[in-house]
This record gives structure tokens, sequence and C-alpha cells, in this order.
């Protein structure tokens, strides 16, 4: 059997740009997306639809992204993971979610949507992702408010 440390870390940080991270702390707005390594397959059970945010700062993505210009911190990533999950259950109740860590080059026990090749390991991610139930569904981006996130997390400008 393999132990899988799926503890969520302190914080998270979430980049894009200003006026949709502004919408994500007022009122808790994040849109869920199938990977972009699995859009050439959006149906069928194997797919995914997932939000990343990474687990520690990297101001480096501001010059990798030019469209970004804001991240949010999340203060209390365990509340946040929890009102996520509870949210996306409401919306998308016939769909099983789970979020870790994803690994780098070697496999992760959660499988493919939580193994990317060892060098993004600098994007040092926790992957929310939910996949559904029934065979044959299709897999569109998904928009989830999980209320206010003032509470716990505070947005910056890239030059903060």
């Amino acid at each position: 059997m393999t132990l899988i440390d799926s503890k969520r870390p302190s914080k998270l940080y979430y980049f894009s740009e200003r006026s949709s991270l502004e919408r994500s702390l007022s009122l808790g707005e994040f849109r869920l997306s199938p990977p972009i390594a699995d859009l050439p397959a959006q149906t069928g059970a194997g797919g995914f639809l997932v939000l990343s945010l990474m687990q520690t700062f990297d101001g480096t993505l501001f010059d990798a992204l030019p469209h970004v210009d804001a991240y949010l911190v999340v203060h209390n990533a365990e509340e946040f993971g929890e009102r996520l999950h509870r949210a996306v259950q409401k919306t998308l109740p016939s769909w099983a979610g789970i979020d870790a860590a994803v690994s780098y080059g070697a496999p992760s026990p959660l499988g493919r949507i939580f193994s990317k090749a060892k060098n993004q390991a600098s994007e040092n991610e926790w992957r929310f992702a939910w996949r559904p139930m029934q065979a044959g569904t299709s897999l569109h981006p998904v928009v989830i408010k999980i209320g206010s996130i003032e509470d716990i997390a505070e947005l910056h400008s890239r030059h903060d």
C-alpha cells in the first residue's frame, strides 16, 4: 500500500489577470478546466477538470506569462480546499474530487493527472482535480463560486 501525503501546504498562490483575481477574492470565482495535455480527449471517465495553484511564490511567472499581472495569496489552504470541494460537489454532484501536490519526474500514485516532467518542477503545483463518475461526460470548463475568500486570502499586484 502506498502512503500519499495529501496534507495541504499552509499557503497557496494563484497567478492571473487582476480583474479575474478580484472576482476570485470577492466572489470566490474560479474556473475549472481540462488540463492542456487532456484537451484532445475531451470525453470519457478518464478526463478531468482542474484548478492549479502554486505552493510557493514565483515572481518569474510574470515574465513567462505576459497577461499575468497579479496574484492571490491564500493564507489558509486547508479552508480554501474545503470550501472549493463543497462548492464543486453542489455544482457537479456526480463528480469525484481530490487535491494533492504534483509529482515531478516520477509517476504520482494518484495517476497521470498529478504527474509532470522533471523539467517542470519549478511550477511547484498544488492541483485540485475532479473527474466524472459516468463515462461519456463532456468536459467543458466550469466556473465555480465558493463565496468571498477575503477572510483567508489577499490580492497583490506584480510590483507589491
